[in-house]
């Protein structure tokens, strides 16, 4: 696709999206950035819904970077037990915790590079903090965004990797529209655009889907 029809296409889909969506915000409960980090890192390969049952007693156990940074792996695992995954994120979080209070003072830096110093914290985590806690252009790519992405055309059946959808998203949606088109492209994908049996017949994009010669992606 040339670069000027996948310019008009970002913004035809960037005018169904503020009209279907004109509020699209992360669906994790969270009261500091602190607390938004600890969410993110506990909803990877798990639901929202779940980390936010889980969250609460874990946050007022443990609100700071500097409360979890004493507690032990054993003691955080009580309050995880129900996620995916719960033995390695509890590891993570108290070397994350840790970290957070050793060098940097218990606050959550805003720079990739730091971010993803922090154990447990990838490329993907790392720009949902950017974005949601530092208002920064910065698209995390989960499987939602991955799915919808290559569905819709807004990037290139090669780009086959996070990364390479990333920086196409990236490129061609404008700077001030990135924090919205992240959630509307997760939630879009988590309700309308799912996986299995998406909502085709509800969806104001069907017009444009490429969802049958991109299986293989989803």
């Amino acid at each position: 696709m040339a670069s000027s029809k996948r310019k008009l296409l970002y913004e035809r889909v960037t005018s169904y999206f503020r009209q279907a969506m004109p509020v699209a915000r992360t669906e994790l409960n969270y009261g500091s950035t602190f607390q938004l980090l600890v969410a993110v890192m506990l909803s990877a390969q798990c639901t929202d819904k779940r980390i936010n049952l889980v969250t609460p007693r874990l946050f007022a156990a443990y609100p700071t970077a500097e409360a979890m940074a004493h507690a032990t792996q054993e003691e955080i695992l009580e309050y995880i037990a129900s996620v995916s995954y719960p033995n390695s994120k509890a590891r993570h979080l108290t070397q994350m915790a840790r970290m957070l209070h050793e060098e940097f003072g218990g606050e959550v830096p805003d720079t990739m590079e730091q971010l993803v110093r922090l154990p447990g914290v990838g490329r993907k985590t790392a720009n949902v903090i950017l974005s949601v806690a530092f208002s920064k252009a910065a698209m995390a790519v989960d499987t939602h965004v991955f799915r919808v992405s290559h569905r819709i055309g807004l990037v290139p059946a090669s780009c086959t990797t996070p990364l390479a959808v990333e920086r196409t998203l990236v490129r061609y949606f404008r700077p001030e529209d990135i924090y919205d088109a992240h959630h509307w492209l997760i939630l879009h994908g988590r309700y309308t655009c799912t996986a299995r049996n998406p909502k085709c017949p509800r969806c104001g994009l069907h017009d444009i889907c490429l969802r049958k010669g991109v299986e293989n992606l989803t």
